[in-house]
């Protein structure tokens, strides 16, 4: 793997929440100058987007009714949800009928994962509001307490919804291909080997992530390309 020159500024205050295009450009900054890798796929076009979702249950919730479904399939999913329940509380969730939920679309499981979510909210376990004043391992740790939230859900929570300079989903296919591409490697590296290697950005590793994504939007621009004669 390639490894930089050293850590993000290990000694300095963490870094601030990424709900502006100034902080993002903080956190890039600060990347390419601890890593070389960094600094030649930003070099290369790998520019990131802020891109954020709307925080709170209702964000959450969206997450999780689009996982592992087509964006088509999980707008209809999530059009037949609120119209059922235009405000998406875990109160209005809790209080809706199996039945209707399902005939949303919603399968058992992400029933059961919705009202997980809305009891740990509701009991204070799951505290939405005060995630992103946490460290992202410690927040990481309170939501996948919850029984159905998985560490890619909650970390893209943290990053998306929160705007969590140091979530790091390090599970995401497209991430872990991006670094195979940034780091030259034979093979995708695995989420633990992943994990590793961003030791390195904290506490910007939620803008590293965003980095990866556009540096593999790049790499498949170019892969797609037309050969010129």
């Amino acid at each position: 793997m390639g490894i930089g020159a050293g850590a993000v500024d290990a000694g300095s205050p963490p870094a601030r929440l990424l709900d502006s295009e100034a902080v993002l450009q903080e956190g890039v900054a600060a990347l390419t100058r601890c890593d070389p890798v960094m600094a030649r796929i930003v070099a290369a076009g790998a520019v990131p987007p802020l891109r954020k979702r709307p925080p709170g249950y209702e964000g959450l919730a969206g997450i999780i009714v689009a996982q592992q479904l087509s964006t088509a399939s999980a707008g209809a999913i999530w059009n037949r949800l609120k119209c059922l329940l235009p405000v998406l509380t875990p109160e209005s969730l809790a209080g809706a009928a199996e039945p209707d939920l399902k005939a949303a679309g919603l399968s058992a499981p992400k029933i059961r994962t919705l009202r997980a979510v809305a009891e740990a909210v509701a009991a204070g376990s799951l505290p939405l509001d005060g995630l992103h004043a946490l460290p992202a391992d410690e927040a990481h740790r309170l939501m996948v307490a919850v029984r159905g939230i998985g560490p890619w859900t909650a970390d893209v929570y943290l990053l998306f919804c929160l705007g969590h300079p140091d979530a790091f989903p390090a599970g995401d296919l497209a991430l872990q291909e991006a670094a195979r591409l940034a780091d030259g490697l034979d093979a995708r590296p695995s989420a633990p080997a992943l994990t590793a290697r961003a030791e390195l950005w904290r506490p910007w590793r939620g803008v590293a992530a965003k980095v990866l994504w556009a540096y593999y939007r790049v790499a498949k621009a170019r892969d797609a390309a037309p050969v010129s004669s």
